[in-house]
Order: C-alpha cells, then structure tokens, then sequence
C-alpha cells in the first residue's frame, strides 16, 4: 500500500510518515524543501520524496502523483508568522484537498482511495448537532474573521463533507479533529469521539502530535477502523491522565 502525505516536513506530518514506515507502508510525499527531512528517510527505499510545491504542480502532474495511491493523507497547516497567516496562499489546505480529490477522478480507480485531513477541533461537524456555547460561538466568530488558517481548516473540511459527500465512487474520507497540539516522544494513551466532549475554546484538552500521527496511520493501513470513521470527523484527545 502507497499512501501520499502533503506536509510531511511538518510537526505532525512527520510523525505521520514515521509511523506509515514503521508499519511497512510505502509513502511518498510532497515537499518544497526536501532538505528539512530526515536524512534517513533519504535513503528509505519505501519512501519517494517529490520535490515541488504542491499547488504549483499542473493537473496532470497531480494526477500521476496519486496514481499509484491507495490513501492520501493531508498534515499542511499555515506557517505560525505574519505572512503564514495573512500572506497568500490563503486558501492553503482547501485547494490541496481540492486538487487532490480532483486528480482521484480523474485516475477514475477501481476503488476508492482513502483521504484523510488533518483538522482542527475548533471547526464544528455541520453533519451533526454539535451545539457551542453563545460565548463560544462569538469567539469563534472573531477567529474566523481575523485568522484566515482557521477560515481555511472549515472549507477544507466543508468541502470533503459536502462536496464528496458520502457515497462518492472514488474518494472516502475522514477528517481528523486534534485539540491543542503538543510535542510528546512516545505514543500515549488516546481517546477518539465522534464529537468534541469539551470546549476547544474554554476548556481545551490536548493532543500530542505522535498521536495524531498514529491514530492517522491506522485509519489508512487498518480497514475496520477506516470503516468505523469514513465520513466522518472524529476528535483526538490524550487520555485525562496525560492532560
């Protein structure tokens, strides 16, 4: 099994290739700066790195990148820095969901190729009644205004949700929802709920990276678990007692 990850030189994307590797998966990704990887990866005969920048590759450069794919896996998050946040492109993750999902039919496979976005638990399921305070809502409301990553991380998960949708012929897809991310060296113990049990906003839980990255890597290798969480969002807390 292939799986294509975008956002492999990041925190968690990182963590997602390792585990990917570490369970005998063959991985390529997607990099702008191949030098920022591990040099071990470099000479990993299971990994196959692509030096562009994923929205700069034409349609039908994307569309051979997904070819041999049986999962694409999506870790890409807004630099923390001015530019990062307000600087172009705004729409960072949505149009590499897009683009990927896009290149998927055009292959037209024979079966459906498993998607997986890394999201944000502050970005509410629109498929379920996940009620928010009025506080909450407002606060929300501001992020949304002045922080265009956040704005960004709802339509990547919008359109997965609406314009996938859930009987689409070739592409499933789960959206993972972390809440505040923290750096760990070792898999913890988690939990994973279809929905948010606290406020991502007054009362937010934590979720280490590697976790985030292990609980990724078993949707794409583990069937039962894919089939328990396509097409829907599921939220990944640490476990209280490693809060």
């Amino acid at each position: 099994m292939t799986t294509l990850v975008v956002g492999a030189s990041g925190a968690t994307g990182r963590q997602l290739v390792k585990q990917l590797l570490d369970s005998g998966q063959n991985v390529k990704v997607i990099v702008r700066s191949p030098e920022n990887l591990p040099e071990s990866w470099k000479s990993d005969d299971r990994l196959c790195i692509v030096h562009a920048s994923v929205l700069e590759l034409t349609d039908a450069e994307m569309a051979e990148c997904v070819r041999d794919c049986q999962a694409v896996a999506s870790c890409l998050g807004h630099t923390i820095s001015w530019k990062g946040i307000y600087g172009q492109p705004r729409r960072l993750v949505t149009d590499t969901v897009r683009r990927f999902c896009n290149a998927i039919r055009a292959n037209t496979p024979e079966q459906p190729i498993k998607c997986v976005l890394m999201n944000t638990t502050g970005n509410r399921n629109r498929d379920l009644n996940e009620r928010i305070s009025f506080g909450e809502k407002c606060v929300l409301g501001l992020i949304r205004l002045l922080l265009p990553p956040h704005a960004d991380n709802e339509k990547a998960a919008d359109y997965l949700r609406v314009q996938i949708g859930q009987n689409n012929q070739y592409i499933e897809w789960v959206a993972v929802r972390p809440d505040t991310l923290v750096d760990e060296e070792k898999v913890s113990k988690y939990e994973v709920h279809p929905s948010p049990i606290r406020s991502a906003i007054f009362n937010a839980g934590r979720t280490s990276r590697i976790n985030v990255g292990h609980f990724m890597a078993h949707l794409i290798t583990d069937d039962t678990g894919w089939n328990s969480w396509k097409g829907k969002m599921p939220v990944i807390y640490n476990s209280p007692s490693m809060n």
